[in-house]
C-alpha cells in the first residue's frame, strides 16, 4: 500500500500562517489553559504525510532524516505495524514485510501491537506492548532494537508478567546512554519500567506512586468530554521525556495536569524503590498532554490536547503555546529533526472507538519549526 506519491504529497502539504495575536495581559490560571498564548506570529504548520484508513500514533526521525511511523493494532486488518516514510513520499514496511505480517497470535520476529518508535543514535527502538485492542497482554511485551545501517534486529528484550502484567500497556520509551538504560511508561496500570540494556534485567518502579496515576478529571477535547466506551478513561503515565543536560527523567499521566520528574542517578545501579520515591519532584501544572520531548535548549514540548495546540515548558518553568490550530486534533507523538523542526502525529484518538473501523478517516503527520535559542531566552 502506497498512500503517498509525490503528486499526492504536494496536495497534502497544507501551509498556513496565523495572524499575530494580541498580547495577553495575564497568564491563564485554569489548569486546562495554563500558559501564555503566543504574542508573535505563529510558525507554519505543514502536513508532511497522511495515512487513510490506518491510525498512526508514533513517529520518529533518525540519521540523515530517515522517518519512521507506527500503527497500533487497535482493530482488525491493520496492514502494517511499522513503516519507513521514504523521501519520495511513499512508505514501506520496516524492517520488512514479514515483521509486519500478523497472523492473530504472537510470533518470533513479528510485531504484535506496536505503540512507539524512537530513533536513537544509529538504532530504531520499537516498543510493542503486545496488547491488541488494549484487551490485555498476549505473550510478552517487547522492546526491539534495529540497526539502521543494516536494518537488521540488533537486540530484543521481553518483559515478564511481573514487569508488564496482563492489564499493562507499555506506551513510550526513552534511552539513557549514561546509564545504558531504557525508561518506559505504562499507561495501562501506571508505573515506570527500567530496562538495563546490558544485562537484560527489567524492573517496575513507582507502580503505586501518585505521580504515575491518572487524576480524577474529564478532559475536554474538540469541545466534547473525552470518553472511551461511554466513560471518562483513566490513562496513567503516558508521555515521557529525558533531559540529558539536567540528567532528569520526566513523565505525565495523559488524564492529568501535573508533570513529574526524578534525577536519573537514582535510576542507575541498584534500584531502591524508596529512594526513587523520595527523589520524585512535582514540577507543577501543565496542560493535559500525550507525547513529550525536550529540544537542545531545554524546552519541554508537549501535546496540548484540550486546546488544539502544542505547548512547551521553558527551562524556567514557564508554559507557552508553540502553535494552536484547529487542524491539530490529537497531537500524539513527537520527534525533532536535524533542521530543528518538531515532527508530530495526529492520531484522532477522541474520534476512534477501540476496535471500530477507520476506513474513511485520514491520520496526519505534521511539521512545525521550533524557536531558536535566541527566541527562547
Amino acid at each position: 500500500m502506497k498512500s503517498l506519491t509525490c503528486a499526492a504529497l504536494a496536495t497534502l502539504v497544507l501551509i498556513s500562517c496565523s495572524t499575530p495575536k494580541e498580547k495577553q495581559s495575564d497568564e491563564y490560571v485554569d489548569k486546562k489553559t495554563v500558559g501564555t498564548l503566543p504574542t508573535e506570529q505563529e510558525p507554519v504548520l505543514e502536513k508532511i504525510a497522511e495515512f487513510r484508513g490506518v491510525q498512526v500514533t508514533g513517529v520518529t526521525v533518525g540519521p540523515e532524516g530517515r522517518m519512521f511511523a507506527n500503527f497500533p493494532r487497535w482493530r482488525k486488518d491493520v496492514p502494517f505495524s511499522v513503516v519507513e516514510i521514504t523521501p519520495d513520499g511513499n512508505h514501506k514496511p520496516y524492517p520488512d514485510k514479514s515483521w509486519n505480517t500478523w497472523k492473530g497470535r504472537p510470533e518470533k520476529n513479528v510485531f504484535t501491537c506496536v505503540q512507539s518508535v524512537v530513533a536513537h543514535g544509529n538504532s530504531l527502538f520499537v516498543l510493542d506492548p503486545s496488547s491488541p485492542n488494549m484487551e490485555g497482554v498476549v505473550g510478552k511485551a517487547m522492546l526491539y532494537e534495529f540497526n539502521l545501517s543494516t536494518n537488521k534486529l540488533a537486540n530484543s528484550w521481553s518483559f515478564d508478567k511481573e514487569v508488564a502484567p496482563k492489564k499493562s500497556y507499555l506506551n513510550d520509551v526513552r534511552i539513557d546512554d549514561a546509564g545504558n538504560k531504557a525508561y518506559i511508561t505504562d499507561s495501562g496500570l501506571g508505573g515506570i519500567v527500567i530496562l538495563d540494556m546490558e544485562t537484560g534485567k527489567s524492573t517496575r518502579v513507582l507502580g503505586d506512586h501518585a505521580s504515575t496515576k491518572a487524576e480524577s478529571v474529564v478532559l475536554t477535547v474538540e469541545k466534547k468530554p473525552f470518553l472511551l466506551k461511554g466513560a471518562a478513561p483513566k490513562i496513567h503515565s503516558d508521555g515521557i521525556a529525558l533531559d540529558p543536560s539536567e540528567n532528569r527523567l520526566y513523565w505525565h499521566a495523559l488524564t492529568g495536569y501535573h508533570l513529574y520528574s526524578v534525577p536519573t542517578e537514582v535510576l542507575h545501579g541498584q534500584l531502591d524503590e524508596s529512594k526513587i520515591e523520595e527523589k520524585v519532584s512535582n514540577m507543577g501544572v501543565t496542560p493535559a498532554p500525550d507525547g513529550m520531548i525536550f529540544d537542545k535548549n531545554g524546552n519541554l514540548y508537549m501535546a496540548d490536547l484540550e486546546r488544539n495546540a502544542v505547548s512547551y515548558r521553558t527551562p524556567k518553568g514557564d508554559m507557552k503555546i508553540l502553535i494552536q490550530d484547529e487542524r491539530i486534533k490529537w497531537p500524539d507523538s513527537f520527534s525533532i529533526d536535524d533542521d530543528n523542526n518538531l515532527i508530530f502525529t495526529d492520531s484522532l484518538l477522541q474520534d476512534t472507538a477501540m476496535g471500530e473501523p477507520v476506513d474513511n478517516m485520514s491520520f496526519s503527520i505534521y511539521k512545525v519549526s521550533l524557536p531558536t535559542e535566541k527566541e527562547t531566552l
